[in-house]
C-alpha cells in the first residue's frame, strides 16, 4: 500500500507542476478573446497560453518557481496520517530530484538551501477526517512572487483610494477591491484571489488560501458572497491592470470568498493572490490500496491552446516597435530604448536574485559585468550523464524584492539592462536615468518559453547560495521581453499604477446595504 500511495502522491506533484486545471484553462481563453490584437496585453496572453501547451508537451513546470508545496488532504477514520506524510516526503524529494519541483526549502537564519525541498514546515500539510471511504488528497503550488502580494486588513480601516472600511459587507468589498489594485502587475496578473472574512489572523488566511481550492466555475451557496464575488469579477476588471501589469482587459480570473467566525474585537479580511499559473489539483485514492481513483478538477471542456500559438504570437509582436539586443550593450543603444518597446535578445545574460544583490553590495562581481544583462531568474536546472547544467524552466522573478539594491549594483558594475517582472520603484527609475540603464519586463509564469531560448548553460558562480539563488550564465537566442522603465525616466509600471488608482476612486461609495 504505502509503495502505491507514494506513487499517487508523486504523479499528484508532477501533474499539478506540469499541467493547468481545464477551469484555469478555460478562464485563460476568455481572457485572450477579450484583448484587442497587438496591445502588449494580446502579446503576453499568446505568450502565456503557448507556455501552458509547451510545459504540457515537455512535462516540464509551468513556472520556475513550484512555491511552497501546500497538501489538503481528507482522510476517512482509521486511516494512517503518518504513512500519508512519509509517502509526501518521498514523492517531493523524487519529483525534486527530477525538476518537477524546484528546490525552494531555505533555512530561515542561515540561507541554507536543503536541495530537497524538505524542512522545518517544508511541505506544508493539512489534515482533516470525513466519514467517506477514500482519500481526497489536494495539492496548490502558489509560487513566491503572489504569495508576496497576499494581505490583509483589519476593520475598520482607511484603505488607500477608497476610504473608510467599515465592519459590513461594503468594508469587506473596499478591501477585496484594494486587494487586486495593490498587487499590480507583481503577481503575475491576471490573478485569481481567494478571500477570507473573519477568524484570527492566522485561521484567516488559511481560509483565503482555502477558497483558492475551490472550482473556478462553482457557484457560492451564500446569496451575500456570491453577489459579492460577482461584483468584484466585473469591477475589478475595470482597473485596467492588465496582463503583467501592462494595461488591458483582464486583472482578475477570478473571486473566490469565504467566511467563519469572529470574536468581538476582531474583524479580518485576508487576501490569497494568486498568480496566472493556477497550479492546483486532486486526486482520490483507494484507502485500502493507495492508488488514484479519480482525478479532480477535470469538469467541462479543455481548451486547446495548440491552434496558431507561434502565428499570434508573431503578429502581436509584429505590431510592435522591435529591437535586437547583445551584450555587451552600450549607453548609447540604451538611451534608443523607449518605454513600449519590444526586445529580442541574443547572446549572454546572467542570473541574479535575492541573495546575489545582496553579495555584490558587498563585494566584488566572479565575472565582467560591464554592459552586460542581469536576469531575475532562479531556474530549475539538472545535470545530464555527462554532468553538464540545463535549464528545465527559467521565467523570471518579481523584481521589487531588488529594489534596495539595483540602482547602485547597475552603477557599480556597468550594468546596462535588468530583465525581471512586475517593474522596480523610484530608486531604480532614478539610477537607470542617471546611468544609461533600462528595465525589461518578461511574461511572469512563462518559464517553458524562456527556458525554450536559453540555448546553453555557460557556467555558473555562488552555488553556495543554492540553485535558485546562483549566478547562472546563459547563452540566449530570440529571448524577448519589453521595455517598461527606459533611461529617460519614463515607467510603464508607475503609469498604471496611477490610472488603476484614479479608478479605483471610483468605487467610494457604498454599494452593498
Amino acid at each position: 500500500m504505502i509503495e502505491a500511495l507514494k506513487q499517487s502522491m508523486y504523479d499528484l506533484i508532477v501533474e499539478t507542476s506540469t499541467k493547468l486545471p481545464k477551469d484555469v484553462r478555460r478562464a485563460i481563453a476568455k481572457a485572450k478573446a477579450r484583448e484587442n490584437a497587438g496591445t502588449r496585453a494580446a502579446m503576453s496572453l499568446a505568450t502565456i497560453t503557448n507556455n501552458i501547451k509547451m510545459a504540457d508537451d515537455n512535462l516540464s513546470p509551468i513556472c520556475q518557481d513550484t512555491g511552497m508545496p501546500t497538501f489538503k488532504i481528507k482522510t476517512p477514520v482509521g486511516v494512517n496520517q503518518l504513512q500519508i506524510k512519509e509517502a509526501i516526503y518521498w514523492a517531493i524529494e523524487e519529483a525534486t530530484k527530477h525538476g518537477k519541483l524546484r528546490p525552494n526549502s531555505v533555512d530561515s537564519l542561515t540561507g541554507e538551501n536543503s536541495g530537497n525541498n524538505l524542512g522545518g514546515g517544508t511541505p506544508v500539510i493539512k489534515f482533516e477526517q470525513w466519514e467517506n471511504d477514500y482519500i481526497d488528497a489536494r495539492l496548490i503550488l502558489k509560487g513566491g512572487g503572489c504569495e508576496n502580494k497576499n494581505i490583509q486588513y483589519s476593520l475598520p480601516c482607511e484603505v488607500e483610494g477608497l476610504g473608510r472600511a467599515g465592519r459590513d459587507l461594503d468594508g469587506i468589498r473596499k478591501c477585496v477591491m484594494h486587494s487586486v489594485y495593490q498587487a499590480q502587475g507583481q503577481g503575475c496578473s491576471a490573478g485569481v484571489i481567494g478571500v477570507g472574512i473573519g477568524g484570527d489572523r492566522t485561521t484567516g488566511y488559511e481560509l483565503a488560501k482555502e477558497q483558492l481550492f475551490r472550482n473556478l466555475d462553482d457557484e457560492n451557496p451564500n446569496a451575500q458572497l456570491k453577489e459579492l464575488e460577482e461584483y468584484v469579477m466585473e469591477n475589478a476588471n475595470k482597473l485596467g491592470i492588465g496582463t503583467m501589469g501592462f494595461g488591458g482587459e483582464t486583472t482578475l480570473l477570478g473571486c473566490k470568498v469565504g467566511v467563519i467566525n469572529r470574536i468581538p474585537a476582531s474583524f479580518y479580511v485576508s487576501v490569497a493572490y494568486n498568480c496566472w499559473a493556477y497550479r492546483r489539483l486532486g486526486i482520490k485514492i483507494n484507502a485500502d490500496t493507495g492508488s488514484v481513483q479519480e482525478w479532480l478538477y477535470q469538469e467541462g471542456e479543455e481548451v486547446d491552446f495548440n491552434k496558431n500559438a507561434g502565428a499570434e504570437e508573431k503578429q502581436n509582436a509584429d505590431e510592435t516597435k522591435e529591437v535586437v539586443l547583445q551584450a555587451p550593450i552600450t549607453e548609447e543603444q540604451i538611451r534608443e530604448l523607449k518605454v513600449g518597446d519590444v526586445v529580442r535578445i541574443n547572446g549572454m545574460m546572467y542570473t541574479g536574485r535575492d541573495a546575489i544583490h545582496k553579495h555584490l553590495t558587498d563585494h566584488d562581481a566572479p565575472i565582467d559585468l560591464n554592459g552586460q544583462i542581469i536576469y531575475h531568474c532562479g531556474p530549475v536546472m539538472l545535470k545530464d550523464e555527462d554532468e553538464k547544467w540545463h535549464v528545465t524552466a527559467a521565467g523570471p522573478t518579481t523584481s521589487i524584492r531588488e529594489e534596495p539594491y539595483q540602482g547602485d549594483i547597475m552603477k557599480k558594475f556597468g550594468i546596462r539592462a535588468v530583465i525581471g517582472k512586475g517593474g522596480m520603484g523610484p530608486k531604480t527609475l532614478a539610477a537607470l536615468q542617471e546611468h544609461g540603464g533600462v528595465y525589461l519586463n518578461a511574461i511572469g509564469g512563462a518559464a517553458q518559453y524562456y527556458a525554450d531560448c536559453i540555448k546553453s548553460v555557460e557556467g555558473v558562480d555562488l552555488m553556495q547560495f543554492g540553485i535558485p539563488e546562483a549566478m547562472w550564465h546563459l547563452k540566449v537566442e530570440g529571448f524577448t521581453a519589453v521595455v517598461t522603465m527606459d533611461s529617460h525616466g519614463n515607467s510603464l509600471h508607475a503609469d498604471v499604477d496611477k490610472s488603476s488608482f484614479e479608478k479605483l476612486e471610483q468605487f467610494k461609495e457604498p454599494v452593498f446595504k
